[in-house]
């Protein structure tokens, strides 16, 4: 059975200042609060006789805290007399009795609770919350389901992305996003603000319960060490060269992305990189092999160890150019009288990201450990191991010197 009585809240009342006086509405052992228009020192609230004294207005807050309460009780007594009361927490009591009592206060705060339940209001919360290039990422998804849902799409809540919905989103990238690996990334997008908001109890709906999300087997994005070693000795054009001779780099680097690569500042004193990458603001720490040193000497920087952003306007930039030209370098013929270029390249699909896969593909063929790949390509899953076992740098350091002597030298 629900009950209320008033209550002077005075548990965080500071020292001389007055007391909110409430009602009280306790129901399966929880109490929710409805504050009153009366803020009340301890010898202004009769408690036995539930009345206002030695107050100014005391006369019409009486009349004030009297209907509040019959409000209450009259929403008590018809959620009990209908059955309604058994469905019902404290909380539920009160919002409804506080509809009746301060029905502008109740719809004022009805609109903000809807306000957050917004599907699109809580994206873009979300989103601000990211680091920049995840940000920018969570943003693509965020235009993509403008464009699907138009107008309407800021005015949906939770529950109007639908297993139905979502679907039909994903038919509607189709044609311009044929990958669904590239789809899914959207939808994981989707996803995430989905978890964050019923961990935060704006919502329990939830459509991807039957709706998983999996990736597709793809090409793979690496080179067999033949071919590696084909583009690494292809006597190239000197515009190319240097495009070549940063992909040898990002190699030897394990991998690295452009990005990263770009922002290194030095070498230390022990003769390893340390970084934090981007993507994942993981700590990295690759020693230095001599082959790489000769490429680092010969594109020194002055700001960064590298001289790419001193050439370039940012590293989406240089990525761009460096992806262009390593599609481009193969065979070259001069026709006609202007002597019109025509390129016939070795490898028409590669970018700067085939150095990350060929490394590790590279490593597996010469039977290192999965767990040393694993580790070299920053894959751990920050599990207790992952914390408490500090990993044996050294056997990167062995992995990417056999993978850098077996494609320079032959050497296994």
């Amino acid at each position: 059975m629900a009950t209320a009585k008033f209550f002077l809240d005075t548990r965080r009342t500071k020292s001389g200042s007055p007391s909110v006086l409430k009602v009280a509405i306790s129901h399966l052992r929880k109490t929710s609060y409805i504050s009153l228009p009366a803020k009340l020192f301890p010898n202004q609230w009769d408690a036995e006789r539930n009345k206002i004294i030695n107050h100014p207005d005391a006369e019409l807050l009486n009349l004030h805290i009297e209907d509040a309460m019959q409000q209450v009780k009259r929403v008590i007594f018809i959620i009990t007399d209908n059955g309604q009361i058994h469905s019902m927490t404290a909380t539920d009591i009160k919002d409804e009795a506080e509809r009746r009592i301060n029905p502008l206060k109740a719809e004022k705060k009805e609109e903000e609770q809807k306000k957050k339940r917004l599907f699109a209001t809580r994206y873009l919360k979300f989103a601000e919350s990211k680091k920049d290039s995840t940000k920018r990422i969570y943003m693509v998804t965020y235009r993509r389901m403008q464009q699907f849902a138009g107008k309407k799409f800021e005015r949906m809540t939770f529950e109007d992305v639908t297993r139905e919905w979502l679907t039909a989103f994903d038919t509607f990238m189709m044609p311009t996003t044929p990958s669904k690996n590239a789809r899914n990334i959207h939808m994981r997008n989707i996803r995430a603000v989905f978890n964050e908001a019923i961990a935060d109890g704006i919502t329990s709906f939830y459509p991807f319960t039957r709706m998983p999300i999996k990736n597709v087997a793809t090409r793979k994005r690496n080179l067999k060490v033949e071919d590696l070693r084909k583009l690494f000795n292809f006597p190239c054009e000197k515009h190319a060269q240097q495009y070549l001779d940063m992909f040898k780099l990002m190699f030897m680097f394990i991998g690295i992305n452009t990005i990263d690569m770009c922002y290194l500042k030095e070498i230390d004193l022990n003769g390893r990189l340390n970084y934090y990458r981007a993507k994942t603001n993981r700590l990295y720490s690759i020693k230095v092999e001599p082959e790489a040193l000769e490429i680092i000497n010969k594109y020194k920087g002055n700001n960064y160890l590298l001289d790419i952003l001193e050439r370039y306007k940012d590293y989406k930039d240089y990525t761009r150019r460096m992806n262009r030209a390593l599609k481009k370098i193969g065979p070259v013929k001069r026709s006609g009288r202007g002597g019109t270029k025509e390129y016939d390249p070795l490898f028409p699909q590669i970018s700067a990201y085939w150095a990350r896969h060929t490394w590790a593909t590279i490593a597996a063929s010469l039977d290192i450990s999965r767990d040393t790949i694993t580790h070299a390509l920053g894959h751990g899953n920050n599990t207790i191991t992952d914390i408490y076992i500090d990993f044996d740098e050294s056997k990167v350091d062995d992995a990417n010197r056999q993978v850098i002597d077996w494609v320079f030298y032959g050497k296994k």
